[in-house]
C-alpha cells in the first residue's frame, strides 16, 4: 500500500507532500528541464459510456461522453496530440470486444518505445470475485462495457458478467512497448444509484451484497482472453500473479476514487461530466508550468472531494521503484501557454470556442458578455473575443480582431449576472409537501426550486429520513438533526449545519424559517463567482498563519499568472505543516496579504462558515476615511494586526469547512464600505452580514466599476482579471 498515493480531504494536500504551492511549481519546472523534449508519437484511446441499455441492469449516466470530449480537446490543444491518433469509443461502440480490440490494435500494436500513450475510461465500475484473492476482500475491480449485463435477479442472486477485469488491463498495459503510459479511470467500485443531485458510476446494490455470498463472477471468455495474453507475453500464471501484486505494469494509473468508493457523475451548469475528469482537464488547461503527477493529482484530488462526495478520494499509482510520479502529466512537456479556452472554428467575425479551462464555480459568469483575450504562444495578447452564448463548454462569440482556429484564449473580463438565482433542489423525502415547498420557494426573490437529477442545483431542501440518519450515525457524525426535521443538504447530500428545524415541521414553515439562510447562501454564491486564482493578472499572495507565528504557514494562495509577471516575488517560503488545514476549535489564526503590485490595492476579506453565514473581517475600521481598505504598493496587510486591532480571529463552532475569500481590487470599495459602516455596531472589528445580498451586490458594483466597457451591460457586473484578484483559503474546523 505504500506505493499508492492516497489523498485525504481531511488533511492539507500540499502538506501531505511537505510542499508549498510555490515549491510544487518550481519542482515541476525543474523536472521538466531534465526530461527529454517531445516524443516520437502520441496515441490515445478514450472510452465513455452514458447509454447503458435498460436490460443491462446498469443505470444510464450523463457525463461520460463529455469526459471523452474533455480529454480529447485537452490532448490535442495543450499536449499536441494529432486528432487522427485519438480513437474514441462512446456508448454503443464501447462493447467489450471493441474496447479490447481497439486497445490491442490502436495502442499495443502501434506504440513504440518513447511514445506517449493514454487510455481513458469513463463509465460504470464494478467488482467481481478474484479467484487469486490479490486483496483480502477477494475482489477485483472492473470497468463495465456497454454490452455487460447484471444477473436478472441481482442483487438477490449473483452470476456471471461480461466486465473487463483489472487483471486484463494489467496484461494490456504490459503489452505496450512504451513506458510512457497514462491510464485514467473515472469510475467507481462501490455504491450505486444516486446521492443527492449526483449520480454514482457503479451498479446499484453492489455495496449491499458484498460479503453476503452473492457474488458477481467474471465470464469464461474473460479468463480465456487473459490466457491468450499470457501466451503472447510468455508469462506463467504464477509470474502474472506475482507481478500484479507488486504493483501496476508500467506508466501511471490515475483513478477517480479508491476501490471501495464512489465516483460522481455531476451536473455543472447545463451539462454533466465526471467530477474528477472535468477538474483534472480544467486544471491542466490553466497550469503555467509542466505539472508532475506527484503535485498535480493531490491538487486535483482536493477539488474533486470538495465538489463531489467526501468519500471520493482520487489516487494514483506508479510501478514500484520507478520515478514516474516525478514525470510530467501524460509524460509530455507542455509547449503551450495556459488558457481558459481555444478557438475551434471561425466564420467571418464569429468564432466557436471550447471553454474547457473555465473553473466550475465561475461558469455562470461566462454565459454572455464575458471577454477573452486571444494570445500567442508567448502569452502576448493578439485580439479579443466577446461571448454571446454558451452551451455546455461550447461558446460562441464575436471576434473583435481577426483570429484563427487553434488560437488560445485567456480570461479578460467575466460577467457576473446581477439577477443570478440560487437553485434549490426538491428532495423526494418531502413527499406530498413537494408542491407546497416549490410554491413557497418560488415566492422568494432570486430562488429557483427545481427537481433533482435534471440540472445543477446549489442546495437541496429535504427531510432527514430514518435511513439517512442511521447512515450519518455510522459515520460517527455528532449533533445530528432529529429524524423528520427539514433542512438543507449539499448537492452530494451532505448536511448543511444550522439549517434543520424541529421534527414534524411543515416544509412551508421550514422555507419561511430559512429565508435569512437563503440570502446568505446566495451572497456566498455570488461572491464566489469572482474567484480567479489562476486567471488574475494582479500580483497578490495571501497566507494563513497561527497568530503570532509568521514563520509557520497553515495554508496559502496566490495569483499564479500575477506572480509570474514579476521575478523574485515569491509569496511564501515555508511549507505548510502536516494537517495544517484541520484546525481545532479555539485556534487563533492570522492572515497575511502581500501586495506585490507597483500600485495600491483595495482589499476585503470575507469568511463563509460551515452554515453559509458571511462575516467581513477586513475592513474592520468604521471611520469616515475612504482609504481604510487600501494596501499600498509592496505592503503587507495583517488581519488581525496585533499592534492596532483589539480583536483576535479564533476558530469556533460550528465545526466543518470554512472558506476565507480575499478580494483585492485596483478600485476603491466605496459602496461596499458605506454599507458595512451602516451595519457596524462596534467601533472596530469584524461585521456579520444581516443583509448579505445587499452588501455583496454593492461589492460587485465596486469591483465592476467602469472597467470592461466592451462587455459592460446592465445585466452583469464586469470583473476584469487585470483589475481584480479573488483568492480563497479553505480549512476545516474540528
Amino acid at each position: 500500500m505504500e506505493r499508492r498515493q492516497f489523498i485525504q480531504f481531511s488533511t492539507s494536500l500540499l502538506a501531505t507532500l511537505g510542499l508549498s504551492q510555490l515549491d510544487l511549481q518550481h519542482r515541476a519546472i525543474r523536472y521538466a528541464k531534465v526530461l527529454a523534449q517531445g516524443t516520437p508519437r502520441k496515441l490515445a484511446l478514450l472510452v465513455g459510456i452514458n447509454e447503458y441499455p435498460e436490460t443491462s441492469g446498469f443505470s444510464p449516466l450523463r457525463g461520460c461522453t463529455t469526459d471523452v470530449q474533455l480529454q480529447r480537446q485537452l490532448l490535442i490543444h495543450r499536449f499536441g496530440f494529432a486528432p487522427a491518433d485519438i480513437l474514441m469509443l462512446t456508448d454503443a461502440e464501447a462493447t467489450r470486444s471493441q474496447i479490447l480490440t481497439a486497445f490491442d490494435e490502436h495502442l499495443v500494436k502501434q506504440a513504440k518505445p518513447g511514445d506517449a500513450v493514454v487510455f481513458h475510461y469513463s463509465g460504470h465500475g464494478s467488482q467481481v470475485t478474484d479467484p487469486d484473492r490479490d486483496f483480502p476482500d477477494g475482489l477485483n475491480s472492473t470497468f463495465v462495457p456497454v454490452d455487460s449485463e447484471l444477473p436478472l435477479a441481482f442483487p438477490f442472486e449473483g452470476g456471471v458478467v461480461r466486465d473487463i477485469m483489472g487483471h486484463t488491463l494489467f496484461l494490456l498495459m504490459s503489452a505496450i512497448q512504451s513506458e510512457q503510459l497514462t491510464v485514467v479511470l473515472d469510475s467507481c467500485h462501490s455504491g450505486g444509484g444516486t446521492r443527492g443531485n449526483l449520480r454514482v458510476r457503479s451498479p446499484e446494490g453492489i455495496d449491499l451484497v458484498r460479503g453476503n455470498g452473492i457474488d458477481l463472477l467474471a465470464s469464461p471468455e474473460e479468463f480465456e482472453y487473459q490466457r491468450q495474453w499470457l501466451s503472447r507475453l510468455n508469462l506463467s500464471p504464477e509470474e502474472f500473479i506475482r507481478r500484479r501484486r507488486e504493483g501496476i505494469a508500467k506508466g501511471v494509473v490515475i483513478a477517480s476514487a479508491q476501490r471501495d468508493q464512489l465516483a460522481a457523475d455531476a451536473p455543472f451548469s447545463d451539462f454533466y461530466a465526471g467530477a474528477f475528469t472535468y477538474l483534472m482537464t480544467q486544471y491542466l488547461w490553466q497550469e503555467t508550468g509542466n505539472q508532475i503527477f506527484a503535485s498535480a493529482i493531490p491538487n486535483i484530488a482536493r477539488s474533486t472531494t470538495q465538489i463531489s462526495f467526501n468519500q471520493q478520494e482520487p489516487l494514483y499509482e506508479v510501478p514500484p521503484g520507478s520515478n514516474n510520479d516525478r514525470q510530467p502529466l501524460y509524460f509530455i512537456n507542455q509547449q503551450t501557454p495556459p488558457a481558459e479556452a481555444v478557438i475551434t472554428q471561425v466564420q467571418g467575425n464569429r468564432a466557436e470556442l471550447w471553454l474547457g479551462g473555465l473553473e466550475p464555480q465561475s461558469l455562470a459568469a461566462f454565459d454572455r458578455d464575458a471577454v477573452l483575450a486571444v494570445i500567442d504562444h508567448a502569452g502576448n495578447e493578439r485580439g479579443l473575443v466577446r461571448l454571446e452564448s454558451r452551451e455546455g463548454l461550447i461558446g460562441r462569440g464575436i471576434l473583435l480582431q481577426a483570429a484563427q482556429p487553434g488560437a488560445f484564449l485567456q480570461e479578460q473580463v467575466r460577467g457576473v449576472p446581477k439577477d443570478l438565482t440560487l437553485k434549490i433542489g426538491l428532495d423526494p423525502s418531502l413527499g406530498a409537501e413537494t408542491e407546497a415547498a416549490k410554491q413557497a420557494l418560488s415566492a422568494i426573490d432570486r430562488l429557483s426550486p427545481l427537481p433533482l437529477q435534471q440540472t445543477e442545483v446549489q442546495y437541496i431542501l429535504g427531510r432527514l429520513t430514518a435511513e439517512s440518519h442511521t447512515q450519518w450515525q455510522q459515520r460517527n457524525v455528532l449533533n445530528l438533526p432529529e429524524v423528520g426535521s427539514v433542512g438543507l443538504f449539499s448537492p452530494a447530500a451532505e448536511l448543511i449545519p444550522g439549517s434543520f428545524g424541529m421534527p414534524g415541521e411543515a416544509a412551508t414553515d421550514a422555507v419561511s424559517r430559512l429565508q435569512a439562510k437563503f440570502r446568505a447562501l446566495l451572497a456566498a454564491y455570488l461572491v464566489k463567482l469572482t474567484l480567479n486564482t489562476h486567471s488574475s493578472k494582479l500580483n497578490v499572495s495571501v497566507s494563513m498563519n497561527p497568530e503570532g507565528q509568521d514563520d509557520r504557514v497553515l495554508a496559502e494562495s496566490f495569483t499564479v499568472r500575477g506572480i509570474g509577471r514579476v521575478e523574485g516575488t515569491n509569496p511564501m517560503t515555508t511549507p505548510p505543516v502536516e494537517d495544517a488545514r484541520r484546525l481545532p476549535v479555539g485556534t487563533p489564526i492570522q492572515f497575511r496579504l502581500k501586495n506585490n503590485e507597483g500600485r495600491s490595492l483595495y482589499v476585503s476579506l470575507l469568511v463563509i462558515d460551515p452554515t453559509g453565514e458571511i462575516s467581513v473581517i477586513f475592513p474592520n475600521q468604521w471611520t469616515a476615511a475612504e482609504d481604510v481598505t487600501e494596501v499600498a504598493a509592496g505592503d503587507t496587510l495583517l488581519v488581525p494586526n496585533p499592534r492596532i486591532d483589539p480583536f483576535s480571529l479564533i476558530t469556533q463552532e460550528p465545526k466543518g469547512v470554512t472558506e476565507v475569500l480575499v478580494l483585492a481590487s485596483t478600485s476603491p470599495l466605496r459602496q461596499a464600505l458605506q454599507a458595512l459602516r451602516r451595519l457596524a455596531q462596534q467601533d472596530r472589528g469584524p461585521v456579520a452580514l444581516a443583509e448579505p445580498t445587499s452588501v455583496v451586490g454593492d461589492l460587485l458594483s465596486d469591483l465592476g466599476g467602469e472597467r470592461g466597457a466592451s462587455a459592460q451591460s446592465s445585466a452583469v457586473s464586469a470583473i476584469d482579471t487585470s483589475e481584480l484578484a479573488a483568492l480563497s483559503i479553505t480549512f476545516e474546523v474540528i
